[in-house]
């Protein structure tokens, strides 16, 4: 039997594995896009177009952020078998509230950069509306908080990688293996 659409006691479903991933490659790509930039001198052709897809997947990143707090907020999350200390997933609880949080925390500052910089705000053809006015010293006091909670949610997704494969190859327990893609329910028989 294939994977199912939603979470099971032992395993995510097809919905939240892939929303997932899919977050994971649009972050690397946010990332990449605003990284790359520095590649092409200002005001070239290449550098805008990578600042106008970081814009835009970051605003993509917002919106199934929110699709992910539901599935978070509605569906059950899988046991973790065998069921690590206490310590651990709360821990773990709190690293996803954070990343949750961040995710949508990042795109609002960036959002609120551009407004406040008097730049449009692009997403897929379309211009969102300003969320303030244009005040130059706002904008750049939001774009160095923007750019620090960036680094907190690399680190965030770095502790959340490392915690998964300390839990498969040091714990032993089906952590990173409820999330991973292309893994059948009938393997929850034998976890």
């Amino acid at each position: 039997m294939g994977m199912r659409w939603a979470n099971t006691n032992l395993r995510y479903g097809v919905v939240s594995v892939l929303l997932h991933w899919l977050m994971f490659l649009l972050i690397v790509g946010v990332y990449a896009c605003i990284e790359l930039r520095e590649l092409y001198p200002r005001g070239s052709d290449p550098r805008e177009a990578l600042k106008q897809w970081h814009f835009t997947l970051g605003l993509t990143v917002f919106v199934l952020a929110w699709f992910r707090i539901g599935l978070y907020l509605g569906q059950k999350r899988p046991v973790i078998v065998p069921p690590p200390p206490d310590w651990q997933q709360s821990l773990a609880r709190i690293v996803q509230v954070l990343l949750l949080v961040v995710m949508v925390g990042m795109p609002i500052g960036g959002w609120l950069a551009l407004s406040t910089g008097g730049e449009e705000i692009p997403f897929y053809g379309m211009h969102m509306p300003p969320l303030m006015g244009k005040d130059e010293a706002l904008a750049d006091l939001v774009e160095d908080v923007h750019e620090t909670i960036g680094k907190l949610l690399y680190f965030l997704i770095g502790l959340h990688a490392a915690a998964a494969l300390f839990h498969h190859y040091f714990q032993g327990d089906n952590t990173l293996r409820r999330m991973l893609p292309g893994q059948s329910h009938a393997d929850d028989a034998s976890s």
